[in-house]
């Protein structure tokens, strides 16, 4: 059984991690999110989980900025990985124990080591005090701070790495 939003918080709290968490109606995208604001200070995200393509290796989940413009397949080649696409909703629910709209790093409490490659936008990681997430559910947003965020990911065996993302080009039209 994946982890519940109740056992997330209390990991977190068994490790002395400080954090925040509030409820809302649940969201969806980026923009519905962006009402939230006054109440939750800090950086927000955009999570992408990717799956390879053809090649065997980790799924890949993707940390990003939620303001930052970028290229899937770029990001993919930054990361030395073979062809992605986004991973089904079936494949979310089996590694982060998460659905579509609720994509999280807290997800990871719930993927073995290693098969889920997790990568952050250094950006986001190192310009803000506290970041926000949703604790498994887009119905909740819980801050963090960012040491604390990759301390809980590696005492759960996990390799966090920084990135900075190739910027996609800006839209023509």
């Amino acid at each position: 059984m994946p982890e519940t939003p109740e056992s997330l918080l209390a990991r977190l709290d068994a490790l002395g991690i400080v954090h925040r968490t509030v409820t809302h109606p649940p969201v969806f995208t980026v923009e519905e999110s962006k009402a939230l604001r006054p109440e939750l200070p800090g950086g927000h995200s955009k999570n992408l989980f990717l799956k390879p393509q053809k090649a065997p290796g980790p799924f890949i989940l993707i940390v990003l900025q939620e303001d930052r413009r970028v290229s899937v397949n770029a990001l993919a080649r930054a990361l030395g990985a073979p062809r992605v696409a986004f991973g089904p909703a079936e494949d979310l629910m089996a590694q982060l124990g998460v659905q579509p709209g609720s994509v999280t790093p807290f997800g990871l409490v719930n993927a073995a080591p290693g098969a889920v490659r997790p990568v952050f936008d250094r950006h986001l990681m190192q310009a803000h005090d506290w970041v926000n997430f949703h604790p498994l559910t887009n119905a909740m947003t819980t801050a963090i701070r960012p040491d604390d965020l990759l301390r809980f990911l590696r005492a759960l065996g996990h390799l966090p790495e920084l990135m900075d993302p190739p910027e996609a080009p800006p839209a023509s039209g």
